[in-house]
């Protein structure tokens, strides 16, 4: 995906003595998953680098071969949430401009937040844990995916020739973007009224009822 992306060019640095780079991502994986669980029980501040270790089913001595510090952990939650995002919407080609295009790019969003609607949580919850240095990579991480939605939006208003502010753009890609994590704040009560599929095409009709009045009115 091109074209109106302010990129993060570099990850923050996390330790690791290890230099397999295949075996880092699946420890590092591992590693997600077992502190999402316990975050989710006690709190990233009463959780510990043993307990952490001890879920993700490796030593204390082999996770520190991984990070350089608890909070690394905490880093590699809130990364994995974005580069899952990231992914998805890079494999669409943001210049095709039509609306199944636009609603294919939300549903990608959706599910991604589906999936790792754990992981959403935590970082939420827990994101105030960051260090000063660390907090700005991430929310800047999270404007990035906005921008991806907006890239989306624009190039759909474009190819219908749909008058729009840039206010207006950022707006609905933020309404996009917040819907998305609803489905893992709200879960308690949204996933025993409505199916994944069902909820998708709700608020996508929901979220995208203006701007396809506006394309009715132009032609």
């Amino acid at each position: 995906m091109t074209g109106g992306i302010e990129r993060v060019r570099k990850k923050r640095e996390v330790h690791a003595s290890v230099k397999d780079q295949k075996l880092i991502q699946r420890r590092r994986d591992e590693m997600i998953r077992g502190a999402v669980t316990l975050f989710k029980e006690k709190g990233f501040h009463r959780s510990t680098t043993r307990e952490i270790a001890k879920a993700a089913g490796f030593s204390i001595g082999t996770l520190y071969e991984y990070i350089g510090q608890k909070e690394d952990v905490l880093y590699l939650v809130c990364d994995s949430i974005y580069d899952g995002v990231k992914e998805k919407l890079e494999e669409m080609n943001v210049n095709a401009g039509t609306i199944e295009n636009l609603k294919l790019g939300i549903a990608h969003y959706f599910r991604v937040m589906d999936e790792m609607q754990d992981e959403v949580l935590v970082m939420y919850q827990e994101v105030k844990s960051l260090s000063k240095d660390a907090l700005p990579y991430v929310l800047k991480k999270e404007l990035e995916m906005v921008s991806m939605v907006e890239a989306l939006i624009k190039s759909y208003m474009d190819h219908e020739h749909i008058d729009y502010r840039q206010q207006e753009v950022h707006i609905l890609a933020q309404n996009i973007f917040v819907q998305g994590q609803m489905w893992a704040f709200r879960r308690w009560t949204l996933q025993k009224s409505y199916t994944l599929d069902e909820y998708i095409e709700l608020q996508t009709n929901y979220l995208l009822s203006g701007i396809q009045m506006k394309a009715g009115d132009g032609k």
